[in-house]
């Protein structure tokens, strides 16, 4: 079980206040009181420890007669999920931000019955390990030294759907809405997350994102550093080798100098492999690029990874970098496991975002609720109280209904 998860069911007895106290900040976003007393509920009960966090079951938590005040909120009620996004960001930023801090990039499945619901079909889920009816859903998370959680999240519209018009208007897509690959969808979270002037210092992914060479020139271009992985069929230019594969650059370079490191902790204690770079052509470019290798110690199976870093850092940084991709799977199985993220029953485009964003919004504040109990130091509780006091004073003296 995720260590989030078993913190917050230690300490799931003390969280209700400083839900309210979160909520004073985002809370407007819903227009009329009815509809933010509806919002309020339906957090509560994605952070109750109720066995699914369907609209039954949460509306039986809010103590409601039917579903109908859920399906409402999800559904037919005028609020925009992009904004309360927004505030998400920016609660993240304040609880959990940091100048070393990593954005990560990965999908999840989500498994569906039926034909109806956006973007679903037959295809493959990292979730299932194999080819579903689903939907897949993009996300950015964020990890620092402080805590790590969702931050940003695009529904993944297969082009089938996306050229399906009568399709398209029974789920409510947005005629702006066209097809976009997967790593399209990252740049625009990656786009966003500048934007929003969120402290970090790398983005990392896996092969889907970085077999994506656009994306890499891309980050490139803005002096955004980076460790992606890459499969080994992927092209690279070295200075020795020219242009390659990465399979045979690596053959190439043989012997390498292995350094046995540590990617971060894992459920078992710190995750031990060998480590090796290789420098690649970097002209033109303020930063290095590298080639990142990573062997297993158990069978010597081998990962690569294509790095943009500042000219001079260390292996162990780029390794370190590599690590923390794995922190977005954590983000996943507490997301799902605990405020239900993968349990809507909704079909429509924009039911989808505002459920993903209400979930993400749980678990961000399930994770830094977790942060501030466990910091014994003080200094993260102290700033945490005076965040969420100006958050309410801005609440009750700048919102009026």
């Amino acid at each position: 079980m995720d260590k989030i998860a078993v913190q917050y069911r230690k300490y799931r007895e003390t969280w209700l206040t400083e839900l309210e106290d979160l909520f004073a900040y985002v809370g407007h976003r819903f227009g009329r009181r009815e509809m933010q007393e509806r919002a309020l509920d339906y957090l509560i009960g994605l952070l109750s420890p109720i066995e699914r966090k369907n609209g039954w079951q949460l509306a039986e938590a809010a103590a409601h007669r039917s579903p109908y005040s859920v399906q409402h909120l999800l559904d037919r009620a005028h609020w925009d999920c992009d904004v309360v996004r927004d505030d998400l960001v920016d609660y993240l930023a304040q609880e959990l931000g940091d100048e070393d801090g990593v954005l990560v990039v990965d999908e999840t499945g989500f498994l569906k019955k039926g034909v109806h619901s956006t973007g679903v079909q037959r295809q493959y889920s990292g979730t299932a390990g194999r080819i579903e009816n689903c939907q897949i859903g993009v996300f950015l998370s964020y990890a620092s030294r402080h805590g790590r959680a969702l931050m940003d999240r695009e529904l993944y519209v297969p082009r089938s759907w996306a050229d399906d018009m009568p399709r398209r208007a029974a789920a409510k897509v947005p005629e702006t809405v066209t097809f976009a690959t997967k790593p399209e969808l990252a740049r625009r979270m990656i786009e966003r997350a500048v934007a929003a002037r969120m402290p970090f210092a790398w983005v990392t992914g896996d092969e889907v994102y970085g077999d994506n060479r656009c994306l890499r020139i891309w980050l490139e271009e803005q002096d955004l550093h980076h460790v992606l992985a890459v499969a080994r069929n992927q092209y690279v230019w070295s200075d020795v080798q020219g242009q390659s594969t990465v399979a045979e650059l690596v053959e190439a370079s043989e012997p390498l100098q292995w350094q046995s490191l540590s990617a971060g902790d894992g459920a078992k204690g710190l995750r031990w492999y060998e480590w090796a770079s290789i420098p690649l052509l970097s002209r033109h470019v303020s930063g290095a690029r590298t080639l990142l290798l990573r062997r297993s110690l158990s069978d010597g199976k081998l990962a690569c990874y294509v790095c943009y870093a500042p000219r001079g850092t260390s292996l162990d940084t780029l390794a370190r970098v590599a690590g923390t991709r794995w922190t977005v799977e954590e983000c996943f199985e507490a997301a799902k496991g605990e405020v239900g993220l993968d349990q809507y029953e909704v079909r429509s485009w924009h039911g989808w975002y505002r459920h993903i964003t209400l979930s993400m919004l749980a678990h961000a504040f399930l994770t830094t609720l977790c942060v501030h109990e466990i910091d014994t130091t003080g200094f993260k509780k102290k700033r945490h109280t005076a965040t969420m006091t100006q958050w309410k004073a801005h609440r009750l003296h700048s919102i009026s209904y």
